[in-house]
């Protein structure tokens, strides 16, 4: 399920007591196939404005994961705290460099020192999507074929135990000894890795087939500088 699917439930749950994929529906006046879609592809612009108008969170929050869930929560409700690496709030993700070979499955990493080494995620999101920390890297992203849903020096975690292939997704993919990061999508009886950059002519669709085409893991979460 996307990202932004997964905190409009949280979203209506926490702040309506809404549960359950045909209530969220009929809260927000759509239909079940819209719903349907947005798991698989996340939500439209015009959907999230619709949820912050219906349920009351914030459209950005939806987008992105930042900021309050709730609109106009400011103020005296947030609050700020430093954090080291032995908060029991946080658990520590390596930040790793995937080092890939033609044709083979596995996979092995070496540390990426950048912002020192390691990136801290919520162990209550860790746990409530069901993920295994073990299983979890972070890598950067390089060139700009996924502009604008991820830029270069973005920063995405893997969740290496999700190999299935689902349309819609976004991955990271050993594409024939070259670790790249790519939206799958099915067309005509094939598996495509797709750009999400609108230039189609620099970024082309590949075909992923076989042991040219061997997915890593999914992309479960990102880290942006980009607002």
């Amino acid at each position: 399920m996307h990202m932004q699917m997964r905190r409009l439930y949280e979203a209506a749950e926490t702040l309506r007591g809404i549960t359950g994929q045909s209530d969220v529906a009929r809260a927000l006046n759509a239909s079940p196939q819209t719903i349907n879609n947005w798991e698989a592809r996340g939500m439209s612009k015009a959907g999230m404005l619709t949820a912050q108008a219906a349920i009351g969170c914030s459209a950005t929050w939806l987008a992105t994961g930042e900021g309050p869930m709730k609109v106009g929560q400011t103020g005296p409700l947030m609050s700020v705290r430093a954090v080291d690496k032995d908060d029991p709030d946080f658990i520590e993700i390596p930040m790793v460099k995937l080092r890939l070979q033609a044709g083979v499955t596995g996979f092995q990493t070496e540390p990426d020192r950048r912002d020192g080494g390691t990136m801290g995620m919520r162990r209550n999101w860790i746990l409530r999507n069901g993920y295994d920390p073990a299983k979890l890297v972070a890598i950067q992203v390089k060139g700009e074929s996924m502009e604008p849903s991820l830029y270069e020096d973005d920063v995405v975690v893997l969740n290496t135990i999700d190999t299935k292939l689902v349309d819609g997704q976004v991955y990271a993919f050993n594409y024939e000894g070259e670790a790249v990061v790519k939206r799958l999508s099915r067309d005509a009886g094939e598996w495509w890795l797709t750009s999400d950059n609108l230039d189609q002519r620099k970024h082309p669709r590949k075909i992923c087939r076989g042991d040219a085409c061997i997915v890593i893991g999914r992309v479960v979460r990102k880290e942006s500088d980009r607002i």
